[in-house]
């Protein structure tokens, strides 16, 4: 009897081991998703399917974001944290909306974007835990920055964020300010997000709007006192052209090749010199220490009507940008190739 309730005992507790190790085969599989590792603190904000139409008739600020492929989901979680933290204090004074205290509060409450209904919602318990962590600045908070959307894109490794066509935030101060913090190491360096593009406005991609654009920055940039320039002063050019190589297979099916002419790097530069000659008369092209850098950007994003075409455009000072091996933006992490924003 005492070796039948021995062979028992022993064939129970093996049992129950193999009840514990099934359970345990799930976890460890949930773990192995690095996005999944902060699905209790944060969640994916849903696209906005308006933005298309809202970027083709009309010019919008935001921030088009680098960051490793197959990872775009763990970099949209880390640059909302970024932008929540860098961006808020820049609303109320450029925000009507975000004016007085009230409003400001009461965008507190709500996400940068509306949810996706299929994802579950967390408890009122994991909400508070999830909120607490953030401010403790062990986490990623749960609200983020009013009126910002999330732009769906048909290239990997890029995020496009924007705001609304009527807000007006400094872009360039707030990517300025992010890079400084991370230089200096008061901040910890980003682990999926590479570069932060500010873009000051958006246009379709021809040549009455780049120009238009183009000089109504330039001519902020110069006119702004915080720049002093030299005489001549020198420039420099970017261009990106992301995604080019699906927008020429949509060109050879398109009846307007006008439409697609300024995909050429070099009729696209010399629209941009003009633009910056014509506000600046004495100004020459300097490649290694320019002083005002027009940067473009082809966006790539999904659900643009074939012929269509919108870019972004900034123009940045000098110590924003890295001019090799190709004029870009600076890399938020030193361990970043400065030149994948170019990429």
């Amino acid at each position: 009897m005492a070796e039948d309730g021995g062979v028992a005992t022993i064939t129970g507790r093996n049992e129950h081991e193999e009840r514990e190790d099934e359970r345990e085969t799930p976890k460890e599989k949930k773990e192995m998703s690095p996005w999944e590792q902060h699905s209790a603190v944060i969640k994916l904000p849903r696209f906005d399917y308006n933005a298309p139409s809202s970027l083709l008739h009309g010019s919008h600020s935001g921030f088009l974001i680098t960051c490793t492929i197959k990872r775009e989901k763990s970099a949209t979680k880390e640059a909302i944290s970024i932008l929540h933290k860098f961006a808020r204090p820049f609303s109320k004074g450029s925000y009507n909306s975000l004016n007085n205290l009230e409003d400001d509060n009461a965008s507190k409450k709500r996400r940068v974007c509306t949810e996706d209904d299929a994802e579950e919602c967390l408890d009122n318990k994991e909400k508070e835990t999830a909120s607490a962590t953030a401010n403790s600045g062990d986490g990623i908070e749960l609200r983020g920055v009013p009126g910002l959307s999330l732009v769906k894109l048909t290239r990997s490794g890029l995020l496009l964020f924007t705001f609304p066509e009527d807000a007006l935030p400094d872009t360039v101060d707030i990517v300025s300010n992010i890079i400084q913090a991370y230089e200096s190491g008061s901040v910890k360096s980003p682990a999926w997000c590479h570069h932060i593009f500010p873009i000051q406005a958006t246009c379709g991609l021809n040549e009455k709007e780049l120009q238009e654009v183009v000089s109504m920055l330039v001519k902020k940039f110069v006119d702004d006192k915080q720049n002093i320039l030299e005489r001549p002063v020198k420039f420099a050019v970017g261009y990106n052209r992301r995604g080019i190589e699906e927008m020429k297979s949509v060109k050879e099916k398109s009846k307007d090749s006008n439409a697609f002419s300024l995909l050429d790097r070099n009729k696209c530069f010399g629209i941009v010199a003009s633009a910056v000659n014509d506000v600046v008369g004495d100004s020459v092209v300097d490649l290694r220490t320019p002083e005002l850098c027009v940067l473009v950007e082809v966006l790539p994003i999904s659900g643009v009507p074939n012929g269509s075409i919108v870019v972004a455009v900034s123009v940045l000072p000098r110590n924003l940008v890295s001019t090799k091996p190709r004029l870009c933006v600076r890399a938020l992490n030193s361990n970043t190739k400065e030149g994948s924003m170019a990429e």
